[in-house]
This record gives C-alpha cells, sequence and structure tokens, in this order.
C-alpha cells in the first residue's frame, strides 16, 4: 500500500508540473538594475557555507521519492544527476523504508550512485531516534531532513491526526543523531514563529519550502474518493514570504517550492537562502528526459546562476544579500502585515558591510 502511495505522489506531481505554469510570488521580486555593478566573472565563487555545512553550488536536488521499483529507478537517476553536477541531494520520506526494509535500495541507490557526494536521509516527525539513525546508517548521510507536512497529512486518507509531539521529538533526534539536521515544510511554508522554534531545538538548519511548486494537499485530494479537501487548494506562506518573514530568526535557511528557473535563485540567494532546492522541475525533466536532460538542465542553470551574480556584482552567494531588490504586489502586502521593512531592500547596497557581517555571522 505504501509503494502504491508513492507512486501515486510521482503521478499526480509530474502532472502538476507538466500544466501550464503561471505567476508566483518569486515573480514579485525584482532587482534594481546597476548598470556599473558587475565584478569579473573568474571572481565568481559558487560555494556556500551555513551551518557548518560546505556545498560547492547553492543548488540542491531537494526531497521527492522512494520506496517503489519506480521510485527507486527515480531515485537512481536522480543520484547520478546530482554525481555529475556536483549538486547536494535528499531522498524523499524514508518511511517505506522503517515499514518494509526490502525497500532500502530504492533509498540507499543514491550513496551507491554517488559515493562521494552530499546525501541527505528524510525522514518525518514521528520517527524514533533508532529510525533516524538507521536512516542515516542507510545512506551514510551528510545530514538529515525532518518534513513537517501537517497539512498533507490531515488531507490524506491514510494520515497521521496527531501532531503535538513533532516538537519534542525533532528535541530527541537533534540530540541523538551525529549529523546536521535540518528541517524543512513539504510545500506549505515555515513561519517566522516556526523557524525560531526550530533555533530553539537546536535544529542546524530550516528549509523553508513554500506553496508555489508541488502541492501536497492537491495530490492527497486526488487520491480522496469525493476530493472533499479542495478548497485547501493554495494554503500556505510562498518562498519568497517565508524568507523575508525568517529574516533575524538566527539560523540559516534554505529556499524551495516554485523555483522555476535560475533567476528563481538568484533571487532566493538574494533574499537569505543559503542555497535553493528544486524537486517538482526537475522530477518533470528526468521523467521526461532522463539523466541526460537533467544534467544538462542544472548544468545550465548553475552556469546562468554565476552569470546573474556576475551581472550583480556578487562574488559568493551571500553577497547577493547586498544586492538591492523591489518587493510587489500581494508580497509587498504580506511583509505590511507581519510588520516586515521592505523599503530597506530596495537600498541596502549603500549599507553593504553592515549586511555582509550580519549574513556571514549566521552562516
Amino acid at each position: 500500500m505504501i509503494a502504491e502511495r508513492k507512486d501515486d505522489h510521482v503521478r499526480f506531481a509530474a502532472e502538476q508540473q507538466r500544466r501550464p505554469g503561471g505567476h508566483n510570488q518569486f515573480d514579485e521580486v525584482s532587482f534594481v538594475h546597476h548598470a556599473l555593478a558587475g565584478t569579473d566573472r573568474a571572481d565568481v565563487s559558487p560555494v556556500t557555507r551555513f551551518g557548518g555545512i560546505e556545498w560547492q553550488v547553492p543548488l540542491y536536488v531537494n526531497a521527492m521519492t522512494g520506496g517503489s521499483e519506480r521510485t527507486g529507478a527515480i531515485n537512481r537517476d536522480l543520484a547520478i544527476a546530482a554525481r555529475e553536477t556536483g549538486v547536494a541531494i535528499a531522498t524523499g520520506s524514508m518511511s517505506a523504508y522503517f515499514a518494509d526494509e526490502s525497500v532500502a535500495d530504492t533509498f540507499s541507490v543514491m550513496r551507491r550512485e554517488n559515493p562521494d557526494g552530499f546525501v541527505m536521509a528524510n525522514i518525518n516527525a514521528n520517527a524514533s531516534v533508532d529510525k533516524a539513525r538507521r536512516a542515516v546508517d542507510l545512506l551514510r548521510a551528510d545530514a538529515l531532513q525532518i518534513h513537517l507536512n501537517v497539512i498533507q497529512e490531515t488531507v490524506m486518507p491514510e494520515g497521521d491526526r496527531s501532531f503535538a509531539a513533532w516538537g519534542p521529538q525533532i528535541e530527541k533526534i537533534v540530540a541523538g543523531v551525529d549529523v546536521p539536521v535540518i528541517v524543512k515544510e513539504v510545500g506549505f511554508g515555515l513561519s517566522r514563529e516556526t523557524v525560531t522554534l526550530l533555533r530553539d531545538m537546536g535544529v542546524r538548519v530550516a528549509d523553508v519550502a513554500g506553496r508555489g511548486g508541488t502541492d501536497f494537499a492537491r495530490i492527497e485530494n486526488d487520491r480522496r474518493k469525493h476530493g472533499d479537501y479542495a478548497y485547501l487548494d493554495g494554503w500556505g506562506q510562498s518562498a519568497p514570504a517565508c524568507l523575508l518573514d525568517a529574516q533575524g530568526a538566527g539560523i540559516p535557511v534554505l529556499a524551495s517550492g516554485g523555483v522555476r528557473n535560475p533567476l528563481d535563485v538568484v533571487r532566493a540567494l538574494a533574499l537569505g537562502a543559503a542555497a535553493v532546492g528544486v524537486s517538482g522541475g526537475f522530477l518533470r525533466t528526468v521523467l521526461d528526459g532522463g539523466v541526460s536532460a537533467l544534467v544538462r538542465q542544472i548544468t545550465d542553470w548553475l552556469d546562468h546562476v554565476r552569470a546573474l551574480m556576475t551581472a550583480l556584482g556578487a562574488r559568493t552567494p551571500a553577497e547577493l544579500t547586498r544586492c538591492d531588490v523591489l518587493v510587489h504586489g500581494d508580497l509587498r502586502a504580506f511583509c505590511a502585515d507581519r510588520g516586515i521593512d521592505t523599503r530597506r531592500l530596495a537600498t541596502r547596497s549603500s549599507s553593504y558591510d553592515t549586511t555582509h557581517e550580519t549574513v556571514e555571522g549566521i552562516r
């Protein structure tokens, strides 16, 4: 039954990705163009450092799948693409492995195909410390993702209905594993208050994983007989909203959810993300074109990210946070309601030293 559910998730996620794309809140972030701001491409380094972690590029393949024969083949292809491009990668939720160890290879294939890469295991917040350690051991994982998915579980026909223990359990897992813990949403966003709580629990990094990409409420509703949770479409905060909301929370943040192109990557980095993750868009590419197509896409994205950094005068991903940005539309209204001053973002290049020190201090 779990394997069938995992295959359903992939099928519905792919269907969402193949629908015509539209506006999302990354479109409500723009850069102030300074015609003499550019630097030399040779001086631009894509290396990013955050929470004691160093990645050679600020892009990663975020959690997707695993637990069935089909999803194991997808994980193999994703791992090969990560190996060939040098990006970090995460497995999907390993709950299927805990229920049936015979599917272990659908997850461990990521490490087998990517022996020297940065690989993240992924578990839910209900997992025991023992299960967390088993997940890390199976993959020889460099970090552990814990996903938060209250809305998905609520809509999922066979989902969890008890969430009060999640916070205390996360604290136990953080204390009980020997790798950095990254807590992520699955597409509904992390609020400032949630990120602050995670920091106080000892979580090393938070992945805001906002709305605008794969919608797991819609996926689970599509699996329901009557589709009676359709009114939850659009629930949550976007990644740009979460990044703006999380400023000053005191731990590094990653961004994912609705990332469509290299400009969205650079926008997220400029709003404070240490790195940017993609799931649905990369899934569509690997399903439609195979490993070679995904390798080309990631390679092209990394080249474009570096090109945009050069034009903006950012020698490192962290330096993008000194670039002047404008916030428009509903995103600006969100900021006003949450007490976020967007005006300073439009002129922050004039106070680079202070901003730069703050960002580097957090990362």
